[in-house]
């Protein structure tokens, strides 16, 4: 075991299998007590379990580390607060949360359900709002921690899966708003989009030319936690981890501007904005018609 979170107490949701599990189990060996959540859910949110997460806590302990299971639904008020409240009766203290419950339920928009696009949301954004509610208070009383939500590439927008992608994009800003507002009392709260071999990626229909194991996301989590990403007050960002590759997005930001003289009306902007402000191309649209050309031509197209 290592030592580069020692001492510290983390816990971390969606812990039951893929990134969350690899995620605790690192946390775990890098010396951190974790609280380990699963509702135990299928990828579509359905069959809860609540031995999922204990099976993760017995292999912790089993490599001699300190871990405390809660099988809650953590995309209630209630379920998010009992994570945190297990970390303070357990070990008396949270320093860090991550946030890596998620189900999938794709359809294209026009079809897309009430039913399909509340769980959705439920699960990844509010779960991620009521882990950072609950844990942000303990944080700012101890004047350190670290928050850190899982979004995915798909916040730039995705052709049928506009649930997800909307709830991604949410804990985006979500994590940004955390990073301002917390950085006073010396929380940073970041964000993971994971590029990884999981169930909830088994579906993609492309070949992905970039995509790791679940293990290669945890090191990247790890660090993020520590007291060594603290002191550099690396907080507001958005990191991809791809197997060996680590990048960061970048932050939103205006591109160009055109000014009129006075309000501007319809026709001044057909007249004027396509030849100053524009577009900002987006590289999914033209990704999308490069597929549709590969189609045609029978072929299987890399993403």
């Amino acid at each position: 075991m290592g030592n580069f979170l020692a001492g510290k107490v983390v816990a971390v949701t969606g812990a039951g299998r893929g990134i969350g599990r690899a995620v605790a189990l690192a946390c775990a060996d890098e010396g951190a007590a974790v609280v380990v959540n699963d509702y135990g859910v299928s990828v579509d949110g359905g069959e809860p379990r609540s031995e999922i997460a204990e099976a993760v806590v017995k292999e912790i302990t089993a490599a001699g580390g300190r871990a405390v299971a809660v099988a809650d639904d953590i995309s209630t008020m209630a379920g998010g607060q009992r994570v945190v409240d297990t970390a303070l009766a357990r070990y008396g203290r949270l320093d860090g949360a991550v946030c890596a419950a998620g189900i999938l339920r794709e359809r294209m928009l026009f079809n897309m359900t009430e039913e399909e696009w509340d769980p959705v949301l439920a699960t990844h954004l509010k779960g991620t709002f009521t882990v950072f509610r609950a844990a942000s208070t303990v944080m700012r009383s101890q004047r350190r921690g670290a928050l850190i939500g899982f979004t995915s590439g798909n916040h730039q927008g995705s052709v049928s899966q506009a649930n997800y992608a909307a709830a991604k994009g949410g804990i985006i800003s979500l994590v940004r708003s955390a990073a301002l507002g917390l950085h006073k009392y010396g929380v940073t709260a970041n964000a993971v989009a994971p590029v990884a071999r999981t169930r909830m990626s088994a579906n993609v229909p492309t070949e992905l030319t970039e995509i790791g194991e679940p293990e290669d996301v945890a090191p990247l989590v790890v660090y993020l936690l520590s007291d060594h990403a603290g002191q550099q007050e690396i907080t507001g960002q958005v990191y991809t981890v791809a197997g060996p590759k680590v990048a960061v997005w970048a932050q939103p930001r205006e591109l160009r501007a055109a000014y009129a003289d006075g309000s501007w009306t319809p026709q001044q902007l057909a007249d004027h904005l396509p030849g100053t402000v524009g577009q900002d191309p987006m590289p999914l649209l033209e990704r999308l018609k490069e597929m549709a050309a590969a189609a045609a031509r029978k072929d299987r197209p890399n993403a």
